[in-house]
């Protein structure tokens, strides 16, 4: 066994080069998807695959170094400090996009209707009106300057999906707890149960939110070329979906692991560093229903 008073320093890696990569692949192959080319779409599942085998690779190393008992006092250290400047790094991503919300809503389209610091009334539609959710705009509604502008036929309500998918995420916080408390007590049933709904429950939010987008874009024609409203929504949404999805992934992954043993009351930092995550994933949630459904 390595002595776990000093710091233990990996052999060298091809995992971070492969990283960096496979995440250029993903963003290049999605900016050409998003611009219509065909090659994109292929481009963005290679990203994908990639990222799917660092996942299995170079996670796979980190846990079994673990599980050898490679890392000491010191190296659990440096894993929180990590978790926390990630997940510090995540808040001010979500920053930037409420940042975004509140200049649109707070302050560019009152200029535009001619109030706020600096009223710009009449340059670009005549008659324009401060209101939000904006979902038509004065004139032409299906060239905006110069571009194509789907006006959708109504805002997202703050209940029925949204509300519902509130309750559940909100839920899953209550069942991650649960099972925490479960490891603490050396309970492993209760850990795997709590675990197990915690996913499901991530599912159930996933599938709640994949059918209101197929509503929106069918029923309600809310479309990202709906103007900033849609543009809007669909950038918050559709980037805390994104965590969701990751958190699930890996909450999958710290139930098998819990099946397997792999964590006690006095090691357990993998299952605290989703769980981390997983609440924040929480908090971001009930900002994004207050600011984007029901305000």
């Amino acid at each position: 066994m390595t002595n776990t008073e000093s710091y233990f320093i990996p052999e060298p890696s091809r995992w971070p080069i492969i990283s960096a990569s496979s995440v250029f692949v993903l963003l290049f192959g999605f900016i050409l998807m998003i611009n219509d080319v065909s090659v994109g779409s292929m481009i963005l599942t290679a990203g994908f695959l990639m990222i799917g085998y660092i996942f299995f690779g170079w996670f796979g190393a980190v846990i079994d170094e673990n599980l050898r008992g490679s890392y000491g006092p010191n190296v659990s250290t440096s894993f929180r400090q990590g978790m926390f400047w990630f997940i510090t790094s995540e808040v001010f991503f979500f920053l930037t996009f409420f940042a975004c919300l509140y200049y649109f809503r707070g302050i560019a389209i009152p200029s535009l209707s001619g109030e706020g610091h600096q009223p710009m009334s009449n340059i670009l539609w005549d008659g324009f009106q401060d209101v939000w959710p904006l979902v038509t705009l004065p004139g032409d509604t299906n060239v905006v300057s110069g571009t194509t502008y789907t006006p959708p036929k109504e805002a997202m309500g703050a209940g029925g999906i949204p509300l519902w998918n509130t309750i559940i995420l909100l839920s899953s916080g209550g069942t991650l707890t649960w099972a925490h408390w479960g490891l603490k007590k050396e309970s492993k049933n209760q850990l795997v149960l709590g675990l197990m709904m915690t996913v499901a429950l991530g599912l159930i939010f996933f599938g709640f939110q994949a059918y209101e987008y197929f509503h929106a874009y069918t029923a309600m024609d809310l479309k990202l070329t709906s103007g900033i409203y849609g543009s809007t929504f669909y950038m918050l949404t559709g980037f805390h979906g994104l965590h969701v999805t990751i958190g699930t992934i890996m909450l999958i992954v710290i139930t098998i692991r819990s099946m397997k043993d792999h964590f006690t009351e006095e090691n357990h930092f993998a299952f605290e560093a989703v769980a981390w995550y997983w609440h924040f994933v929480d908090v971001v949630w009930i900002g994004l229903y207050f600011f984007v459904y029901w305000l």
